[in-house]
């Protein structure tokens, strides 16, 4: 049960995190890594089979690990779940509980309600994923601000992933008219802004990092949200890493 298995699953199933992770301290990475390798495990569970009772038997696994870690007793033996106990609290195990429900969504084909289903999607996985990395680390304050953070950057990876979620027969957007996406695009801006207005403890910075990508991909799909449909959200390679290499050695976020 290694670091190293964590480190592979977010570096194949979640690239941008891997990045952000491999940008902070080593102390940090080794506290990180496991937290994302649960959320790339819990997010494909309900993309590897056709049938809903399965996903939710995969994800019922999950919840079973979070109660045992949760508990304070033994934890399943797992390249995950095993180092995963080594970095949660019982209370973080109990917070990451929405996390794993919220992705029932996945399994099924009924789309949201309304923009405000989606944005408690969002909060429940991406806002509670941040909350949880910067829990991790130590810091216990700005949740609020955290949650804000989180659900940016969940928007924007959400649009990114729009082409291929309607490929696949989903529903991913209450509204796809363009101005209902533009004015989505604008409230995770919004988001945004309010969060770094605030500021952040400087231990969650590592946590934070991860959603290098959101400014740019939100105000692209604010000017242009035909390109969440169609695809052209993201940035040129190199652009996109050089963005992160600026805020890893100015220490920003």
């Amino acid at each position: 049960m290694t670091l190293e298995a964590c480190a592979e699953i977010v570096r194949k199933g979640d690239p941008d995190r891997f990045l952000a992770v491999m940008a902070a301290p080593v102390a940090a990475r080794a506290r990180l890594l496991p937290l994302y390798a649960f959320n790339v495990e819990v997010a494909r569970a309900p993309w590897v089979t056709e049938e809903p009772l399965i996903a939710e038997m995969r994800l019922q696994w999950w919840l079973d690990a979070l109660e045992e870690i949760a508990g304070g007793g033994p934890v399943r033996r797992h390249e995950v779940a095993t180092p995963l106990a080594e970095v949660l609290s019982p209370e973080a195990a109990r917070d990451l509980v929405p996390l794993v429900e919220a992705r029932r969504w996945d399994a099924y084909r009924e789309p949201f309600a309304d923009g405000a289903a989606l944005e408690a999607h969002l909060a429940a996985t991406s806002g509670r994923l941040m909350g949880a990395a910067a829990r991790a680390l130590g810091a216990e304050d700005g949740q609020a601000v955290l949650a804000d953070l989180g659900l940016a950057m969940g928007l924007a990876g959400w649009f990114l992933a729009v082409p291929a979620l309607l490929a696949r027969g989903r529903w991913p957007l209450p509204d796809d008219r363009p101005e209902a996406i533009a004015d989505l695009a604008r409230s995770g801006l919004a988001r945004l802004a309010a969060a770094r207005a605030t500021g952040l403890p400087a231990r969650a910075v590592p946590a934070a990092r991860t959603a290098w990508r959101t400014e740019g991909v939100l105000r692209r799909a604010a000017a242009r949200p035909d390109r969440v449909l169609g695809g052209g959200l993201d940035e040129a390679e190199v652009v996109r890493r050089a963005g992160l290499l600026r805020r890893a050695l100015t220490g920003g976020w």
